[in-house]
């Protein structure tokens, strides 16, 4: 058992890509930075804080960002240097435990339990905190809490270069003034469904039996987002679970019209996403499609094979499969991607196909 009662961090880079660019370019320091491409269709990949202050944030249109700060510099993402960057940070988290959880290229959750050390883990914290910009040059934020749930939503409120305990018991104090959409789980269309029921505030919302938003949400979610209003997660820090997905998209300056033209973009992308899988060393075992059209419907196709798949052909083949199963209606596609997920070590035992079995006997 941990000496303290709130065991978990969440430890969340600040504006990570900006960050990382700002190492190489000191001259980028306090002024409003955007990353991502700079054509026509393009979109924000990060926006440093100050130019957040204008309104510009990530998965904007670069050229709404550009209007709304047009004192910001535009940079180009270099996501090699961005790995290598986020090697050194998940490096330096895994030397206070081993119950290590990476959850995407720049945030992890940590598990103290069993860690004493004078001061809980507020002093664990700050270690970190200064260890991390120190030897990796960024500054994150931490959140601390006895959950999964409220140690995340804690490193938003630290935002940035800040730390925030949410000691156990007050989980309700913390979450319930917040607005609904702040909880895990509340997207667009769950929030209108919640602001038909008159929920504006996760206390509003764990103020409804259970029961009746069972009933009008459904088991699945409204039992769900029950629970989560109540602070109740007991989703345990996975350690050493690696990467969890591997994708390669493109969001292109002219929307791509024709089977043809559709074509060589996946077969573009089998390939790298295979070259992806083959460097982590891992084959996929659910392949994803993802296609965004000119009036920005997004539709995404996954298909699990009866084997996990690392070759382009076997890649492509499935890629193919799932594409043709998405009505296009003629129009142009904005963005293709293809992700592989399920991953799982590339030299696992796999069970050959009938026609594999016939060719190799």
């Amino acid at each position: 058992m941990a000496s303290f009662p709130e065991p978990i961090l969440h430890v969340d880079a600040d504006s990570f890509f900006v960050a990382v660019e700002r190492l190489r370019r000191p001259e980028l320091r306090d002024r409003p930075v955007l990353v991502g491409g700079d054509g026509p269709r393009s979109v924000v990949a990060a926006a440093s804080y100050e130019a957040r202050r204008h309104g510009a944030r990530s998965a904007m249109p670069m050229a709404m960002a550009k209007r709304l700060c047009p004192r910001a510099v535009v940079v180009a993402p270099d996501h090699g240097e961005y790995r290598r960057v986020s090697e050194a940070l998940m490096a330096v988290l895994g030397e206070v435990t081993s119950r290590l959880e990476p959850i995407s290229i720049d945030e992890a959750f940590l598990d103290l339990g069993g860690i004493d050390e004078s001061g809980g883990a507020v002093a664990v914290a700050e270690r970190l905190r200064r260890s991390v910009q120190e030897r990796v040059g960024v500054t994150v934020s931490v959140g601390i809490a006895a959950t999964k749930l409220v140690a995340k939503m804690a490193s938003r409120d630290a935002k940035p270069d800040g730390l925030l305990l949410v000691p156990a018991g007050t989980e309700a104090d913390f979450m319930h003034p917040k607005p609904v959409r702040a909880l895990w789980g509340v997207g667009e269309a769950t929030l209108a469904r919640l602001e038909e029921l008159g929920v504006r505030t996760i206390g509003d919302l764990a103020g409804f039996p259970r029961a009746t938003l069972v009933r009008r949400l459904g088991e699945g979610l409204g039992g769900a987002l029950w629970d989560r209003a109540h602070a109740v997660d007991d989703r345990e820090v996975e350690a050493d679970i690696g990467v969890r997905s591997i994708s390669v998209e493109e969001t292109y300056p002219v929307d791509l019209l024709g089977d043809d033209a559709v074509d060589r973009a996946l077969l573009a992308h089998a390939a790298e996403l295979t070259r992806r899988l083959r460097e982590a060393g891992v084959a996929a075992g659910t392949i994803t499609v993802k296609v965004r059209f000119g009036d920005f419907t997004t539709v995404s196709r996954s298909h699990t094979p009866t084997r996990p798949v690392v070759g382009t052909t076997e890649v492509l083949d499935e890629a193919r499969r799932l594409l043709a199963a998405v009505d296009r209606r003629g129009q142009g596609v904005r963005l293709l991607g293809i992700a592989g997920s399920a991953l799982v070590p590339a030299d696992t035992p796999r069970q050959l196909a009938l026609g594999e079995v016939e060719r190799r006997s």
